[in-house]
């Protein structure tokens, strides 16, 4: 479930739409969890649909660790692409906020660590980066995990509307990383192998 002070937003003709933040959306805010209405479905189940539904799952699905395809239920699936993205995924199934996000500024992921399975080239940013590639979370995770370490403590700070949706596992987890009992997992571990 995506962050409830986000509505979903035409941006323009090169992107179509995005997920807007509608109210002040501070760093370390949790801004998607993967709930239960979410729907997972393996490679094959994936292979066996009509191209129609492939294409779908192509569009709005990311690949987990298991290199499942997710689809998310609401306008999550709508989040984009950008090299200087404001939230990152982590290894506990939810998003983070990992600077600021203004009113009326869209919510971004960078899809190298959503295990894309072909290369495409982004729109311009400016950034060094101009593709994203399967193996990017390979390239790459050690700059997230430093940028998601950074903001972590700041979870038990905040208001966090979707902390309902945490499982009981997952916010003694929080609690333990941020008491420095356990370390905090690398956005590594969201990587899907490929054979």
């Amino acid at each position: 479930m995506i962050h409830p002070h986000t509505e979903l937003r035409f941006i323009n003709d090169e992107i179509g739409h995005g997920v807007v933040a509608t109210q002040f959306i501070p760093a370390g805010t949790i801004t998607w969890v993967l709930d239960a209405l979410d729907r997972e479905f393996t490679l094959q189940k994936f292979q066996q649909f009509d191209p129609l539904y492939q294409n779908i799952l192509d569009t709005y699905s990311y690949r987990n660790s298991k290199g499942n395809y997710v689809l998310c239920w609401d306008h999550g699936r709508f989040v984009n692409h950008s090299f200087k993205s404001n939230c990152l995924s982590t290894a506990y199934d939810f998003e983070i906020a990992i600077r600021d996000i203004q009113p009326g500024e869209q919510l971004t992921d960078d899809y190298g660590y959503l295990n894309v399975d072909t290369p495409f080239r982004a729109s311009e940013e400016g950034t060094k980066r101009k593709t994203v590639y399967p193996d990017d979370l390979k390239n790459y995770h050690s700059v997230w995990d430093k940028k998601i370490a950074a903001v972590f403590p700041k979870i038990p700070t905040l208001d966090q509307p979707l902390e309902v949706l945490l499982s009981a596992d997952t916010k003694n987890t929080i609690h333990k990383v941020n008491n420095g009992e356990e370390s905090l997992a690398s956005i590594l571990e969201i990587y899907y192998k490929r054979q």
